[in-house]
């Protein structure tokens, strides 16, 4: 006995294409639910079955079911499979109807074709399980409609009360209008406030960006070094020589005023790139009481203004502490030989 219908049955259920190898395969397609109205049938959801004969290449799915099912090798379920197809071929070749259970009718048209009637009684569609197709009796729904009795009756009721209807009369509210006019107006002045205002803003913006500006410049030239714990002074002793040799040796000192009894421990009160700033800060010091002055320039190009000068270093470094408590801790000691 063949199974082999019943084998493509059993796959159908879980696989859209089954192929029987050397024959065709077998196609399924989801059907929604539908309604016949002209005989009141319901019919469930369901998997259409179709054939395509082109399909006829193995692809092992038939095969290896059927091997594992009969606990055959794949090569002999390969070759059931072969003899199936050609006996379905025979027989339609002798002008017979083929049968395969739960799948369909073959045959052969008048053109030599073969032609498929898939099978209605088996639905592979598995959401579908325990529906069955019925038919509703039809539902009719008697409503009189006395049309003519109702245009009576309301002929009837309008010659004895006869209806009038009085056109209303609008009401003219003109504080309406007062009210949307003083509206726009408001709405007006609202804008070009927010404008005004808007343009004052950015007006002390840019005003306050130029102060900034400004300050920072002046920062700038007023650039003051301090040294929190300035490097205990040296002395170096040069002796010249009596050739001209001193010409050629590069003089990194920094240059000291023509006051050479003033002392060489200064107390540093900024550096000024521009010597007008440095003038004017000297000018200040010296209005407070400072005996202020200029000592030159250092190696960065700034003009180095000081509050005194002293040759005793213990003397310099009392007054440095003054300073910096009293006027300005950025003060700070710079020793010259």
């Amino acid at each position: 006995m063949n199974n082999t219908a019943k084998y493509i049955s059993e796959l159908l259920y879980r696989y859209e294409c089954v192929i029987l190898p050397g024959f065709g395969a077998f196609l399924t397609r989801r059907e929604s639910a539908s309604i016949q109205e002209t005989t009141h049938s319901f019919y469930p959801p369901k998997k259409s079955i179709s054939f395509n004969r082109q399909l006829q290449n193995n692809d092992g799915l038939l095969a290896n079911y059927i091997a594992a099912a009969e606990g055959i090798s794949y090569t002999d379920a390969v070759a059931k499979l072969q003899r199936y197809a050609l006996s379905l071929r025979d027989k339609m070749a002798l002008g017979k109807r083929v049968e395969l259970e739960g799948i369909g009718a073959f045959f052969t048209s008048v053109e030599n074709t073969i032609q498929f009637e898939p099978t209605q009684d088996v639905n592979y569609l598995t959401e579908a399980f325990g529906m069955q197709s019925f038919v509703s009796p039809n539902i009719e729904r008697e409503i009189p409609i006395q049309r003519e009795v109702y245009k009576e009756e309301v002929e009837a009721i309008e010659e004895t009360t006869p209806i009038a209807f009085t056109p209303e009369k609008r009401q003219e509210r003109p504080y309406l209008q007062y009210a949307a006019v003083a509206a726009i107006v408001i709405g007006l002045g609202g804008f070009f406030g927010l404008k005004q205002i808007s343009n004052n803003t950015i007006s002390h913006n840019n005003q306050e960006w130029v102060k900034a500006n400004q300050e920072i410049e002046n920062t700038i030239q007023e650039a003051t070094f301090e040294i929190s714990n300035p490097l205990p002074a040296i002395s170096l002793n040069l002796t010249k020589e009596e050739n001209s040799a001193e010409e050629s040796v590069a003089d990194t000192s920094v240059p000291v005023s023509d006051d050479a009894t003033a002392g060489n421990f200064h107390i540093v009160a900024g550096a000024f790139r521009i010597a007008s700033n440095a003038d004017k800060k000297v000018q200040r010091l010296k209005e407070q009481g400072f005996d202020a002055r200029l000592i030159g320039v250092n190696k960065y190009g700034l003009h180095q203004v000081v509050y005194a000068s002293y040759a005793n270093r213990l003397d310099a470094l009392k007054a440095l502490r003054k300073i910096k408590n009293e006027q300005s801790p950025k003060a700070w000691l710079l020793v010259q030989n």
